[in-house]
C-alpha cells in the first residue's frame, strides 16, 4: 500500500529539522578545534564585555545554566533557549562589576513569544567604567577634567523550536566602545540549541551547545591614535596617525548538561525539584573552564542556586589568571499576579573574587501572560 502524501510530508520535515540540527552541532564541532582554549593569548582580544554576564539570575550558576536556560537572559547564555518564552518577558538586572572599581552593568531585556514555535528577543547591556581623570604627559596628575568610557552591547535574537525536544536559535549582536577620542565598533553572532529528554515521568534532562562571539576583527579609531611630531627640515609640527592592529573578538563555544530530580514523594506533586548541571567552555584567549551547578527549586517560587567554575591554577592566588575564585551562587524568588498567568521575579547573585569585594547583581523581571492565551 502507497504511504499517503501528508504523511511523506511529515516524514520529509522531520528529516529536515533533524538535517538543521545536524548542521549547527557540525558547526560547534568545527568551533572546536578553531577556538581551543589558549592561555598564551590572554588579554590580546578586544570587545571583552561580550564575556561578561550582567544578568543576575543565570550569573548564580555560571555557564553550567547554558543548557537548560530559557527566556530573556538566554540571549546571553544559549539563544536555543529564548522560543521557551512563555509569551511576554520583560527584565532589568544591575550588576556591581569587581565592587569598588567602580564599573557598573545595567541589563535590559525583552522577549516574545510569536506564537507557531517562533520567539524573538532584544537585549541591551551598558558598561560604565566611572570618570577617568585626563592625563598629559605635561600634566600626569590631571586637572584637565574626566572622561567617562562606555560600553555598549545591542543583541536581537531569534529562537525557533524544531520538535517537541529540541530548540534553537541565533542571535546577532552589535558592540561599541567609546572614549573620549577612541571607538571601535563591530558585530558577533551567537548560536545554540538544546535537547531535552525524560529518563522517568517526572524527571528530565537537558543537553546544550551554545557558540557565542563569532565575527569578523575589529580596530579601534579615532583621534587618540593622531600623534604630533616636529619635522626637523621646517621645524613645523604636524600630526600623524598611527597604524593601528586589528584584534580578535573572544569566541567560544559550550557543551553542557543538566539533569532534573524530582523529590517529592507524591508522583501527583511537583514541589520540590533538585537540579544538577555541568558545562565545559572552550575559550580562545583564556583557559578553557569546567563549570559545576546545583540549583534547587520549590514550587517555581523559590530558587536557590551554587556554582564553581574551575580552570587551571584558580585554586591559588599566585596561579591565579583571574579576578574570580571560580565560587558564584544565587537566590529568586518569582510570584504569581493577576489571573493571566502573568508572574514578578526577584533575581540576586554574588560571584567571588579576590581582589576586590565580589559581583553582586540584582534583577528584575515581569512575565505577562502565558503562551496558551
Amino acid at each position: 500500500m502507497e504511504p499517503k502524501i501528508s504523511e511523506f510530508k511529515s516524514f520529509k520535515n522531520r528529516i529536515m529539522s533533524k538535517l538543521r540540527i545536524v548542521n549547527i552541532i557540525a558547526l560547534g564541532l568545527i568551533s572546536v578545534t578553531s577556538f581551543a582554549g589558549n592561555p598564551d593569548r590572554g588579554g590580546q582580544a578586544s570587545a571583552n564585555q561580550l564575556v561578561i554576564n550582567g544578568w543576575a539570575r543565570s550569573s548564580g550558576l555560571g555557564w553550567a545554566s547554558q543548557s537548560s536556560i530559557k527566556g530573556i537572559e538566554s540571549m546571553y547564555m544559549n539563544i536555543g533557549g529564548l522560543v521557551n518564552t512563555p509569551k511576554t518577558d520583560i527584565a532589568f538586572a544591575r550588576t556591581s562589576w569587581l565592587s569598588g572599581s567602580g564599573v557598573n552593568i545595567s541589563s535590559f531585556g525583552f522577549a516574545q513569544n510569536l506564537g507557531n514555535d517562533n520567539a524573538l528577543g532584544l537585549s541591551i547591556s551598558s558598561i560604565d567604567l566611572g570618570d577617568i581623570p585626563i592625563t598629559t604627559v605635561q600634566q600626569p596628575n590631571g586637572g584637565l577634567g574626566n572622561f567617562s568610557p562606555r560600553l555598549t552591547n545591542i543583541g536581537l535574537g531569534y529562537g525557533r523550536k524544531f520538535t517537541e525536544r529540541i530548540t534553537g536559535g541565533v542571535l546577532l549582536r552589535v558592540y561599541s566602545e567609546n572614549a573620549s577620542n577612541l571607538k571601535a565598533q563591530g558585530v558577533a553572532i551567537d548560536a545554540g540549541i538544546q535537547y531535552k529528554t525524560s529518563w522517568k515521568t517526572a524527571d528530565d534532562t537537558h543537553f546544550g551547545v551554545s557558540i557565542k562571539n563569532i565575527g569578523p576583527d575589529v580596530k579601534y579609531s579615532g583621534d587618540g591614535i593622531s600623534i604630533k611630531r616636529l619635522n626637523p627640515k621646517d621645524n613645523q609640527e604636524a600630526t600623524v596617525n598611527q597604524r593601528i592592529a586589528k584584534y580578535n573578538i573572544p569566541a567560544l563555544i559550550n557543551i553542557g548538561g543538566a539533569h532534573d530530580i524530582k523529590l517529592d514523594k507524591n508522583e501527583e506533586t511537583n514541589f520540590h525539584t533538585l537540579s544538577l548541571a555541568a558545562n565545559f567552555t572552550y575559550n580562545a584567549f583564556s583557559l578553557n573552564q569546567t563549570t559545576f551547578g546545583a540549583e534547587y527549586i520549590y514550587k517555581s517560587m523559590f530558587m536557590v542556586r551554587a556554582g564553581y567554575a574551575y580552570e587551571k591554577g584558580i585554586m591559588s592566588y599566585d596561579t591565579r589568571r583571574t579576578a574570580s575564585t571560580g565560587l558564584m551562587g544565587g537566590v529568586t524568588f518569582e510570584l504569581p499576579y493577576g489571573k493571566d498567568g502573568n508572574r514578578f521575579a526577584l533575581d540576586y547573585s554574588y560571584r567571588d573574587t579576590r581582589p576586590f569585594s565580589g559581583t553582586h547583581s540584582i534583577g528584575l523581571k515581569m512575565s505577562l501572560g502565558n503562551q496558551s492565551e
